[in-house]
């Protein structure tokens, strides 16, 4: 379940980058205050355009200014590429470091064959007085 969870958000992650990296560009067309044409990557088409296709060589307006009604609007987004480049400079201690890590944690888990005690035919030293009574010491 955890993978999962890691899969999705993982893939979240990189759609993200993705979207936040590219740039794109959105064109309308506006006459009249409608939109006519809207367009992603490329030139909007305007409404003279459609009127010819279509036949019509007049178009009218009803707005207060008869000049021009019609309108373009060009929405872009500039993609971001300011992401941080890895550094190889520090990447030979690094590797140097995680060598010896893994090393020194390998053989902390090495065990010896045969289980040893160092101390197990240790025999004490023979006591010539006794230090109980020598230093008069009792237990009460």
């Amino acid at each position: 379940m955890k993978s999962f969870f890691t899969k999705i958000l993982s893939f979240f992650l990189a759609v993200f980058i993705l979207f936040s990296t590219t740039s794109f560009t959105v064109n309308m067309h506006f006459c009249c205050n409608k939109m006519v044409d809207m367009a992603f990557f490329s030139k909007a088409e305007s409404c003279s355009e459609t009127a010819q296709k279509k036949g019509n060589d007049s178009k009218q307006c009803t707005t207060i200014q008869e000049k021009d009604c019609c309108d373009n609007q060009t929405i872009v987004k500039e993609g971001d590429d300011t992401f941080k480049k890895a550094n190889k400079i520090s990447e030979i201690e690094t590797l140097v470091f995680l060598n010896n890590f893994v090393y020194s944690y390998i053989n902390l888990f090495e065990g010896l064959e045969k289980n040893t005690v160092p101390f197990k035919a240790y025999r004490p030293p023979l006591l010539s007085t006794d230090l109980v009574i020598l230093n008069e010491s009792f237990l009460i």
